[in-house]
């Protein structure tokens, strides 16, 4: 059998040309399409959806692929065509996961009683965007942990102005995050509210606190921020951690350009299913027979995510499992997923003289505690010892370029 030629039409174009570009934008239609069903309460964004309108016009049809005839026009110019279409459903694709972005923060606002509209709140014609910032650093935290979080207020953490400046300059959220007590209004809710009046270092979330509310807390907390804040990552941390900001940023600066990232030490610990045992998993036997091991996440201390990761938290959060231990809860949320985990021993570094010599070597820890303790053992009293041995200067955050 020989090699049949390509037909040609009248104006000498190739018709196999011609039914690449139809095949083309049949599937740019139905990429558009189905992209669009997807997003809910179109009345909220008409900006974005006009945008849209705007983009899918760029496209201009040389091509008729319900008749015979076929525009004047080149071999050449139907590939240009084709890689026009190519390039405008990307950026459609984009322009589209953006605003499911938006939606999905705006949601989460209503949901947790944030004031206003994270994608915008309308004053008359205006519309006031989320602050873009580099990251949003939350600080796990307790009713009954007050002297944890003033020895990190007197250590690592910028206090009053400094904080300020910290998110105007370097784009860096940072808060002690908490929920309410159970009977809302009481002694403990007002105590934190006195000492949010004084340092202006809280989010408060619509959650009751309990140590077996962990990973509820942490759905919550990443569904906040990504309404409050329109961030490149977003940080869990236990208030019993030391932390260098400078080294920190550096490390996220690094993966700023991937999509879906889960940074932490990660580890797969056994499961545990003995009853009255610290960390053990009611769960157990869905994972497989006695002995097994979890799979790879993130130890809890400290760990963080990408916009997209927390976005999806916020989305599905309704539906996604809590197991008894939080860090394995938020490792079993990327199952499936197209994540990729990036293992950082400099987030999880021992307290002196492991993150002393680190640091003398000129290789400062982003964070360090002790695994015995999950996190700084005696950490009141040992916070200072720690950040003046292992600390990377309370100047470096500022001469640190991301």
């Amino acid at each position: 059998m020989g090699f049949t030629r390509p037909q040609k039409s009248n104006n000498g174009v190739s018709t196999r040309w011609v039914s690449l570009f139809c095949i083309a934008s049949f599937f740019f239609g139905v990429l558009v399409v189905n992209r669009l069903l997807a997003i809910p309460n179109p009345g909220e964004v008409d900006d974005e959806t006009a945008s849209l309108n705007k983009q899918v016009k760029r496209v201009h049809p040389m091509v008729n692929c319900d008749k015979a005839t076929v525009s004047p026009v080149g071999t050449g110019d139907i590939l240009s065509q084709v890689s026009q279409t190519h390039d405008v459903i990307m950026t459609l694709d984009k322009t589209i996961s953006s605003l499911e972005v938006q939606l999905a923060s705006a949601r989460a606002a209503k949901a947790d009683n944030v004031e206003g509209s994270p994608m915008f709140t309308k004053y008359g014609t205006e519309h006031v965007e989320r602050q873009k910032v580099f990251f949003v650093m939350g600080i796990i935290t307790a009713f009954s942990s007050r002297k944890r979080r003033d020895s990190i207020r007197e250590t690592w953490l910028p206090k009053g102005d400094e904080l300020k400046k910290l998110e105007t300059e370097k784009g860096i959220i940072i808060r002690f995050v908490i929920g309410h007590s159970a009977s809302p209004g009481g002694v403990l809710d007002r105590s934190i509210n006195a000492e949010e009046e004084q340092h202006k270092d809280f989010i408060r979330l619509n959650h009751i606190e309990g140590y077996h509310e962990l990973s509820s807390k942490t759905q919550i907390y990443f569904s906040m921020a990504v309404a409050k804040w329109d961030a490149d990552f977003y940080i869990k941390v236990d208030d019993d951690v030391h932390i260098n900001l400078g080294m920190v940023g550096s490390t996220l600066a690094r993966h700023r350009s991937k999509p879906r990232v889960y940074i932490g030490c990660m580890k797969s610990g056994p499961v545990l299913a003995r009853k009255g045992v610290k960390y053990h998993e009611p769960e157990y036997w869905k994972f497989g027979e006695e002995g097994n091991k979890y799979f790879r996440h993130a130890t809890g201390q400290i760990y963080a995510i990408s916009k997209d990761l927390a976005t999806y938290i916020s989305v599905n959060r309704h539906i996604l499992h809590r197991y008894a231990n939080e860090d394995v809860s938020l490792g079993s949320w990327f199952i499936g997923l197209d994540v990729e985990h990036i293992d950082d021993r400099s987030l999880c570094c021992g307290t002196p003289p492991d993150c002393e010599w680190k640091a003398q070597a000129g290789n400062p820890c982003a964070a360090s505690f002790d695994w015995s303790c999950s996190g700084i053992c005696k950490s009141v009293e040992r916070m200072e010892e720690v950040h003046q041995r292992c600390g990377e200067g309370d100047g470096a955050i500022w001469h640190t370029s991301f």
